[in-house]
């Protein structure tokens, strides 16, 4: 294997990391979070989420914070859009990419977004070809693609139904998340084995939760098994305000540490990833504390 193979990380702390915090952070905390995650050197970071104000009240000034950031030549500033609203505003903040979301379980679905899997296909199916065709690419989450917080385990059959249905749709990326943080290596390998019959495992993104503390032993897994794309939160920020007991993604300085020492490359300077995160834990400290 070649140290010049690299790994992809995608920086999902300022949306996914701070989503679920109860007090509200200052814009231009949020501001300075991101431009310090651009001067550590990833290639994409989601920002935030244009969704109601009413069921993710943290990510509000998703329109100040984007035209707040200094953003870095060649860095990819993406966002999570809920409907063709959600893409009305991103188009209007120039972003370079959105992306969707869809659950592998129906409970999840309708707890989440009070949709079945079919109405939220419904949904997502114009957001996706507007943003297409303003030339946009589009990343489709797929959340429970292990477990799921009602359901119990997922079949990877699931998985695959919903995957295949965004990917006609014309989403072009593929991003598998267990939501709650339940797999283990044995799951990511059958979730994979599964999935590459519509999608190659190097063009697959993994989004891991550490609840159970084995994100990273699943991540090391996907590594082996071809996976490059990565999702991570700096300081392990964040979880699903909808799934309970699902705090904490993957440590991305964890993660980038693991690509290292499974000999990839990732160009993202670790150092200034855990000074990132440990800035903006104490600002959430602070906010908690007021």
């Amino acid at each position: 294997m070649s140290s010049t193979e690299r790994v992809r990380v995608c920086e999902v702390a300022p949306r996914d990391g701070l989503q679920i915090e109860r007090n509200f952070i200052a814009t231009e905390d949020k501001i300075k979070f991101v431009n310090a995650l651009t001067a550590a050197g990833f290639l994409e970071i989601e920002v935030t989420s244009f969704v109601s104000p009413r069921w993710v009240p943290q990510l509000a000034d998703a329109k100040e914070v984007y035209s707040g950031i200094a953003r870095g030549k060649g860095v990819v500033y993406s966002a999570l859009v809920a409907n063709e609203r959600g893409l009305t505003a991103a188009l209007e903040c120039k972003v370079d990419k959105v992306a969707v979301f869809l659950s592998a379980s129906e409970s999840f679905s309708k707890r989440n977004i009070n949709a079945t899997i079919a109405e939220s296909l419904v949904r997502v199916e114009p957001v996706i070809k507007q943003a297409r065709a303003a030339g946009l690419p589009v990343r489709g989450y797929v959340s429970c693609s292990v477990r799921c917080p009602y359901e119990g385990a997922i079949e990877p059959s699931r998985v695959v139904r919903v995957a295949a249905e965004l990917l006609e749709l014309g989403v072009t990326d593929l991003d598998l998340a267990d939501t709650i943080g339940a797999a283990v290596p044995k799951d990511i390998e059958m979730l994979l084995a599964a999935t590459s019959s519509i999608v190659a495992v190097v063009d697959t993104t993994l989004h891991l939760h550490d609840t159970k503390g084995q994100a990273l032993a699943c991540a090391r897994m996907a590594l082996r098994l071809g996976v490059r794309r990565f999702d991570a939160a700096a300081g392990g920020l964040g979880g699903c305000p909808y799934a309970e007991g699902a705090p904490g993604n993957l440590a991305s300085e964890s993660l980038l540490q693991l690509a290292e020492d499974e000999g990839f490359a990732s160009g993202v300077d670790r150092s200034k990833v855990i000074e990132a995160g440990a800035a903006m834990r104490r600002c959430i400290a602070a906010r908690s504390s007021a």
